[in-house]
């Protein structure tokens, strides 16, 4: 049984970039579908669909590359996890890597990214951070 889906779904995209990967597989939900959304728009993931199987569906991520054939995605860390939540005011969410990285938040206008969300003056729970 796996408790926490958001750490495996990081976890793939990891695995899959150091292995050379052109696209990774990932189990589907709404939330990882959300979060891989907003990497893809930040420019971290190539696109992201969706293929319908007979249960949850799968979710399938493109992975980027730059000229040199190295991943986009240097780091991953997940901050939020089930034992312990990390849950940020607008005011308290600080530039990942000094403005380079991207903090994912889950606040209650949606997945946001670190710097939307210190725009719209909404805080929430730290899900990961890529950089």
């Amino acid at each position: 049984m796996m408790t926490d889906p958001i750490a495996d779904m990081l976890t793939r995209i990891r695995n899959a970039q150091k292995a050379g990967h052109t696209e990774v597989r990932i189990p589907g939900s709404k939330m990882k579908q959300r979060v891989l959304a907003l990497l893809s728009t930040e420019g971290y993931l190539g696109g992201v669909r969706f293929e319908p199987d007979r249960k949850q569906g799968t979710l399938v991520a493109e992975l980027r590359y730059d000229k040199e054939n190295r991943g986009v995605i240097d780091g991953v860390r997940r901050l939020s996890r089930p034992g312990l939540r990390v849950y940020r005011g607008h005011d308290e969410i600080e530039p990942v890597r000094g403005g380079i990285g991207l903090a994912v938040l889950s606040t209650s206008q949606g997945i946001l990214s670190d710097r939307v969300a210190r725009k719209k003056r909404v805080g929430g729970e730290v899900l990961c951070e890529i950089w």
